[in-house]
């Protein structure tokens, strides 16, 4: 299924089964397309960051997709509507990486904690948060629900023929997404980050790519709106991205050694899809 405009997310999946069905609609939406080798697919995001603006600007990258969503493929915008646009991340730090971003003319070069100080604009943003929330985490169970010891009653349901006239509920997906800003953003265009939380992927390559989802830097869009004291809102201050490298999952403090803490999530990804 291609994002097209004025389209929206899925529905949920159906209780019921009429017949043995793997994927559901939120799943077709990500499941693998026919992959682009990569230096096509930067070519062609710089082609159309360039007619969106001219002169190819790496930070104002997301513009495009905000201003042109029907110029990308399936495997690039997910979905857009009149409102939003999600996109996988082309730098995904975590085996599942999307964004959300708002198409408000009047709020999507403002700070996202300015931004989310606006109410409506929040409630809109909170609202298209769980859609996606919710596409994120049925994405999940279509990659890792085999593996999963939770689901594993679900899948056998599944298979089962004649197949059952209802699916037991498995594993909470949604426990396993991540949906927030962070407190510095990378980019200029206002975006929400709906990741899994095993930050598991060979984008994570420094500090500041893992403390940027491990840290206080990373503010839950459910924290919105802010109190005026905060500290989230002065991140320099707190030194979130100087902070020794901690497991998201055990807790194990790794210091300062990236390489070690590396190895380690990709022991904690395997133990966490087996779940």
């Amino acid at each position: 299924m291609e994002g097209n405009a004025n389209t929206s997310a899925p529905p949920s999946e159906l209780a019921t089964l009429k017949q043995q069905v793997k994927r559901d609609a939120f799943s077709e939406l990500l499941a693998p397309k026919p992959k682009q080798p990569k230096h096509e697919k930067q070519s062609l995001a710089k082609d159309i960051q360039k007619k969106a603006y001219g002169v190819f600007r790496p930070r104002d990258a997301l513009g495009a997709y905000i201003a042109k969503p029907e110029a990308y493929p399936a495997n690039v915008v997910v979905y857009h509507n009149d409102h939003f646009v999600v996109i996988h991340d082309l730098f995904p730090k975590s085996t599942l990486h999307l964004l959300l971003l708002p198409r408000d003319a009047t709020k999507t070069l403002v700070h996202p904690i300015e931004a989310f100080d606006d109410p409506e604009f929040l409630a809109s943003v909170k609202e298209e948060a769980k859609k996606v929330r919710a596409l994120a985490a049925s994405e999940l169970r279509r990659k890792y629900g085999k593996y999963s010891l939770l689901d594993k009653e679900r899948e056998e349901a599944l298979d089962a023929d004649p197949p059952a006239e209802t699916l037991p509920a498995g594993r909470d997906w949604g426990k396993e997404i991540m949906c927030g800003i962070h407190a510095h953003p990378s980019m200029t265009h206002l975006h929400i980050h709906v990741i899994s939380v095993d930050r598991y992927s060979d984008r994570l390559k420094h500090r500041k790519h893992y403390n940027s989802f491990s840290t206080p830097f990373f503010i839950d869009i459910d924290d919105f709106p802010l109190a005026t004291d905060d500290p989230r809102r002065d991140p320099d201050r707190q030194g979130y991205l100087r902070r020794n490298f901690i497991c998201w999952r055990c807790g194990r403090d790794f210091g300062n050694q990236f390489t070690h803490l590396k190895k380690h999530l990709e022991e904690e990804f395997n133990e966490w899809k087996r779940l």
